[in-house]
């Protein structure tokens, strides 16, 4: 069973590198997401970019992202949901936190271009992509779910970690999984956790 992997904002698709390598005999696919936007930077585009990418696969295949990851792997098995085996869901939000993300772009704004390098998008791309996330909210059609999930959240992960347990208790099919002493990148700092639970 193929496994795809969506990484999270300011990070590439390398970043499931240590996960994958823990992982033995994993057939993993891993889109570098921001690629699927192509020229207009948004989370809509991102989306219709994923749902091309996948729209023949034979088999029904497993979703394992992060953050911005799992924002779309939760919007694709509501969207498709005969296509996907099963979800882990990592630092997820299923309603976007629309102060958060007001007050973070704030902050980029006031950043240095060069402080953007390393999330491999402009300054004005990860300001106009977090701007179309800021809607978002899953609450109404979390019903459409009906494979096994896994959410995972660390430990120190406070920004998500009320979310997790709240989306654990509406997804009856849901098993939390908190992972000691890590923040929000799990597949960064834990990647042994996320190999556990693949």
């Amino acid at each position: 069973m193929k496994t795809v992997f969506l990484h999270g904002l300011g990070q590439t698709s390398k970043d499931w590198d240590e996960t994958i390598k823990r992982s033995s005999d994993l057939d993993a696919d891993c889109p570098e997401l921001f690629s699927l936007a192509k020229t207009d930077m948004s989370y809509p585009r991102i989306l219709k970019g994923l749902e091309r990418r996948y729209a023949d696969e034979a088999e029904p295949f497993r979703i394992c992202g992060i953050s911005l990851g799992a924002m779309l792997a939760l919007d694709y098995a509501i969207r498709h949901g005969d296509q996907v085996n099963s979800l882990i869901l990592i630092g997820v939000q299923y309603k976007s936190p629309s102060l958060l993300i007001g007050f973070q772009n704030v902050l980029f704004r006031c950043m240095p271009q060069k402080a953007f390098e390393s999330m491999g998008l402009p300054k004005n791309d990860v300001i106009k992509l977090t701007c179309s996330m800021r809607a978002l909210d899953f609450s109404a059609s979390l019903k459409e779910i009906v494979c096994p999930v896994d959410i995972v959240c660390g430990e120190r992960d406070t920004a998500n970690l009320k979310a997790a347990k709240k989306l654990s208790e509406l997804l009856l099919q849901a098993n939390l999984h908190i992972v000691p002493g890590a923040g929000h990148e799990v597949n960064r700092c834990a990647p042994k956790a996320i190999a556990n639970i693949l």
